[in-house]
């Protein structure tokens, strides 16, 4: 058994590294900050449809979903956690690639849940899709330019270690600040103020998606082989919290209307 374990273990790691989105954490802050700002009508829609799962359990569930060696999870849904933009063009103009994206995706699990016909199983996945895809969204490398795989391409150190651009936007940066995801979720919420609501509250994936395409443009470092350590963390951390902050009202936003 041991040998089998060490054996995957090697393949994972000789294996390109998947593109998630803020990691586990990150997902469930978007999740746990949307879900104080439901209606009432929306709230009691969500539990009808997840029952005793929280959003932010349910956030994470296709990204663990990507491990199931069905063509469906490997071929099919991989396509649906991001979207490219290339710089100075918008999503409506360059629209989906053939294989779809994140937002054929939503648009997908949006008919789904207000398809009467649908099975209980099938809203389920549709709501767990829509709560983790608006937290991709809400990542701004998930919103790559073309170039570069949402920054998977662009190699740096972080405090010494190699990795990449995207995987400090998917946790390294987050993990930085040794928060459970409730205690960085309260913080957090507690900190919008009415104005911000008013402002960052948009139920229209285009707006999401123009917004992360302005923040990825400053999250690059002037080169590749960077080392970024503390005043990256410095620079950056205030981008961070506040992408966390509009994806979690933005679901709620889009949740508010889908069960309005």
């Amino acid at each position: 058994m041991r040998t089998l374990i060490a054996a995957c273990a090697a393949a994972l790691a000789l294996s390109p590294a998947p593109a998630l989105a803020w990691g586990k954490t990150g997902h469930r802050v978007v999740a746990q900050i949307a879900d104080a700002h439901l209606s009432g009508k929306a709230r009691a829609a969500v539990k009808r449809v997840l029952g005793t799962e929280t959003m932010a359990e349910a956030s994470n569930w296709p990204d663990f979903m990507k491990s199931d060696p069905s063509p469906f999870w490997q071929n099919t849904a991989s396509a649906w956690h991001y979207v490219t933009i290339p710089a100075g063009k918008s999503y409506d103009q360059v629209g989906a690639p053939p294989e779809g994206d994140a937002i054929t995706a939503l648009d997908r699990f949006s008919a789904t849940l207000r398809d009467r016909k649908a099975t209980a199983e099938d809203r389920r996945m549709a709501l767990r899709f829509i709560i983790h895809i608006a937290g991709d969204l809400a990542q701004p490398l998930h919103n790559g330019n073309g170039t570069d795989r949402g920054g998977n391409d662009m190699k740096v150190t972080w405090f010494g270690k190699p990795t990449n651009l995207h995987s400090v936007w998917d946790s390294l940066l987050i993990d930085d600040e040794q928060l459970s995801f409730t205690e960085l979720a309260t913080w957090l919420n507690a900190r919008i103020t009415p104005a911000e609501v008013k402002a960052w509250s948009s139920p229209d994936p285009a707006v999401w998606m123009a917004d992360s395409v302005t923040v990825r443009d400053q999250l690059y470092p002037p080169a590749a082989d960077a080392a970024l350590s503390y005043r990256y963390v410095y620079d950056n951390t205030p981008r961070l919290e506040r992408q966390l902050e509009k994806g979690g009202l933005r679901l709620a936003a889009y949740l508010n209307r889908q069960f309005g």
